[in-house]
């Protein structure tokens, strides 16, 4: 295996990550639209309950990935949602979320994905969104970012968006991911934008990557649920950070946009420093 670093995935390594995406997508395919259990994990976010539910696509499709990895890489790591972490030696680690968004996947909709990413020292340097139904793919790695559809492969690039009043603004539930501080910041920043639009969980990245959407915000993100996110959309030119601007591996508080410039007004907006002004 080739070494790596943050700068040069190797194409090896590449394939190997797409190995596992269609390997995801074989293992989901057969239960989209199935009205197969719905197990609800029941967690508690910042002191309210949130339905959490988990299915038997999003267990299968992770034990598929990971009886790769041990397979072919056993020496890399791999922390996924459903069956936690396994440390490595090789220094790499793979964060998967075979089906992020699982409400949008129990309710028939496909504003969903499967998220798959390597890690090098606990930072993000390849990552996959798969929509296994659409059979669409966004990659990101090596600075770059591409979409395959239909045999076809293109670069993605974001879109340029100077100021907030001509920004398209998305969440996927602000209602229930979004303490009420946050609520207030976000509803702050939704009253100065051009437009909102709510529901779509990783896919809405995948849209700003694509140049459709200007400004993401979310919040109590796990690390398996941005990891895969980083690279695609740092690779087509957009910026990916916490509220603050800061560092978002871990998860938490997202704010993504294709221009700097909005992302810039947008945590001014957040923190509420254009009223100080």
């Amino acid at each position: 295996m080739t070494a790596i670093d943050g700068n040069d995935i190797d194409e090896e390594t590449i394939a190997f990550a797409h190995r596992l995406a269609d390997a995801a997508g074989e293992a989901i395919r057969p239960w989209f639209r199935v009205r197969i259990a719905v197990t609800d994990k029941r967690p508690v976010v910042r002191g309210t309950t949130v339905f959490d539910p988990v299915t038997e696509a999003d267990k299968g499709a992770e034990s598929a990935i990971r009886a790769i990895i041990k397979r072919e890489r056993p020496g890399d790591g791999i922390l996924g949602e459903e069956f936690g972490e396994e440390e490595g030696t090789s220094g790499l680690r793979w964060v998967l979320d075979p089906v992020d968004g699982t409400r949008a996947f129990i309710t028939g909709r496909h504003e969903w994905g499967s998220l798959i990413a390597l890690e090098k020292d606990a930072r993000p340097v390849l990552g996959i969104l798969d929509q296994p139904i659409l059979r669409e793919r966004f990659v990101g790695a090596n600075g770059r970012a591409f979409f395959e559809a239909e045999g076809m492969r293109s670069p993605l690039r974001t879109r340029d968006c100077p100021a907030l009043a001509q920004a398209n603004l998305c969440a996927t539930h602000p209602d229930a991911y979004f303490a009420p501080g946050e609520r207030a910041q976000f509803a702050r920043l939704a009253r100065a934008v051009r437009m909102t639009r709510f529901g779509g969980d990783c896919y809405l990245f995948a849209a700003l990557a694509l140049g459709f959407v200007d400004l993401i915000v979310e919040s109590t993100f796990n690390r398996w649920d941005v990891a895969a996110l980083i690279p695609i959309v740092e690779g087509a030119g957009g910026l990916i950070t916490n509220w603050q601007g800061g560092d978002c591996s871990a998860g938490g508080q997202i704010l993504a946009a294709g221009d700097t410039r909005v992302h810039a007004q947008a945590m001014e907006m957040l923190s509420g420093e254009h009223m100080q002004k």
